[in-house]
């Protein structure tokens, strides 16, 4: 990678066409597909959308030929032979979903697979037994309830004589998440009492709770979702989600909610308003008690926001001599595919014929040089760096150019489903010493980044193709980010983060 400025242009450039079902490879769907009408069809279907998904991933995915992870196509083939060994079994909406579910946490990376692309109303409703549950670092606990139904509070121990560790790999990790990263386990635990009809799973029957120093017993009743459960869900593994902006919920306790990198046209203004408001009135944080940067509910989306927030917070050329550091050895090779190079030509075309002349020449150049490997038979286009030199590599503390230096103690609350963009700005902000992660550990990517959606040919789901690896990055696949505080109380409000902040803020006096 050139500079970290460039990895920010292009994942602005991906959050526009991932938006917009734009792909290469076949036609994109334009309206629900023709579901099979019996089971027999079903099963065909699953069959030769596993091994198509499989076909296309082999071709085009830049983790077939990556030497930083020889074990890519080991997990690619055991997902195909996965998925295949149930799809006989497929009958339905429901187990198409949860084959293809099974053929994706297989491959142990999110940036691969098949996602179903008909109406979710296609599979039969999901069930719940009247409670909510959430994980809470060790483990897993009634988030809410309705009458006669564990207490909020209780801890789950076992269901059916199973662990309820033991169970939720099995129930809930075999089909979704990722159990070997620690923000899955908060993001995905309370599925376990969710049923969404798949066939391959046993649901509980009856479960022990620990409350208050007892141990009860309660036989789960089923019942179809209903609008508590909803309500409920809303706010249960992350809390309450903060509009988009700033707020001061004491005097001097600045809190800056960023829910998502993804903003619509007014967010966008909000975020350009608030990061000129640091810039205007900088002295505002330099002089507050604590900063904190919310990113409960924020998946991802563009990193550029998360980039113009820190420059704004901690001085510009601060933020990129630090990222020119972190990022001096990472490289960013290009899968010189036929998909993969037309999807790049393709991107460069739309938005010529949108006027975005800047976005469309940076496309052309990288879908030609794409072009150029391809004919050359080369497996990759390495895109040219400068190579940092050593003053890059070591980044100044400061110089006198920059501004105030900001000393101010900045929280980061941080959610188990932090990933892309997210993960992206908690690169920046833990360049700098008074920065200190609350909440959860977060999810984690791998190295293989700005994913295609490849229609598959049967029109009931598209593979996740993405378009390029980054080589020699220092966060890891796989690598989370764990808090220094882990948040541990039943319900994540403001306050109860507030009050992690403030008891953080006495023992530092």
């Amino acid at each position: 990678m050139k500079k970290p400025s460039l990895r920010f242009k292009y994942s602005v450039l991906m959050t526009a066409l991932t938006t917009a079902a734009y792909c290469s490879g076949a036609p994109a769907q334009t309206s629900s597909p023709n579901l099979p009408d019996t089971a027999a069809a079903w099963a065909k279907a699953s069959r030769q959308d596993i091994n198509e998904a499989y076909q296309v991933t082999l071709d085009n995915h830049p983790g077939t030929y990556d030497r930083q992870n020889p074990g890519f196509k080991k997990h690619l083939d055991q997902a195909r032979d996965n998925a295949l060994a149930l799809a006989d079994q497929v009958k339905d909406a429901a187990t198409y979903s949860a084959v293809l579910n099974r053929f994706n946490v297989s491959i142990h990376d999110g940036h691969a697979g098949a996602r179903t692309t008909f109406p979710a109303s296609t599979a039969p409703a999901a069930r719940w037994p009247g409670f909510i549950t959430v994980w809470r670092d060790k483990g897993l606990y009634v988030y809410a309830a309705e009458a006669g139904k564990p207490d909020a509070g209780s801890e789950v121990i076992s269901c059916d004589g199973k662990p309820a560790k033991q169970l939720i790999a099995d129930n809930v990790f075999s089909f979704k998440g990722r159990s070997e990263e620690a923000g899955h386990w908060w993001v995905y635990s309370g599925e376990l009492f969710v049923d969404k009809s798949n066939p391959f799973i046993t649901l509980p029957k009856a479960c022990q709770f620990a409350y208050q120093g007892k141990t009860t017993t309660h036989a789960l009743q089923w019942q179809d979702q209903n609008q508590v459960f909803f309500n409920w869900a809303k706010s249960a593994y992350a809390g309450e989600k903060l509009a988009l902006g700033i707020s001061e919920p004491r005097k001097n306790l600045l809190w800056f909610a960023m829910p998502t990198f993804q903003p619509n046209a007014e967010e966008r203004k909000t975020y350009e308003d608030m990061t000129q408001d640091i810039l205007e009135h900088r002295e505002r944080a330099l002089n507050a008690d604590a900063i904190v940067i919310d990113l409960r509910h924020n998946q991802g989306g563009s990193s550029a926001w998360s980039r113009r927030f820190a420059e704004a917070l901690w001085g510009k050329d601060r933020v990129s001599r630090q990222m020119n550091a972190y990022f001096a050895n990472t490289e960013t090779w290009w899968r010189a595919s036929q998909g993969n190079t037309r999807f790049i030509l393709d991107i460069a075309e739309k938005f010529r014929q949108e006027n975005r002349n800047d976005m469309a020449a940076w496309a052309k150049q990288h879908g030609e040089n794409m072009q150029a490997a391809l004919e050359k038979k080369e497996l990759f286009y390495v895109q040219q760096t400068a190579r940092a030199t050593d003053k890059l590599a070591k980044p100044v503390a400061d110089l006198p150019t920059d501004p105030q230096k900001l000393k101010t103690p900045v929280y980061v609350i941080v959610a188990g489903d932090c990933a892309s963009a997210c993960l992206d700005a908690l690169d920046v902000f833990t360049r700098f010493d008074n920065t200190t992660l609350i909440g959860a550990p977060s999810a984690a990517d791998s190295t293989y980044m700005e994913v295609r959606m490849n229609p598959l040919s049967s029109g009931l789901a598209s593979a996740v193709i993405p378009n390029k690896v980054y080589v020699n990055r220092p966060r890891l696949a796989g690598q989370v980010y764990q808090p220094a505080i882990v948040a541990t109380d039943l319900v994540w409000s403001v306050s109860s983060f507030q009050k992690i902040v403030e008891n953080d803020l006495v023992k530092r006096k």
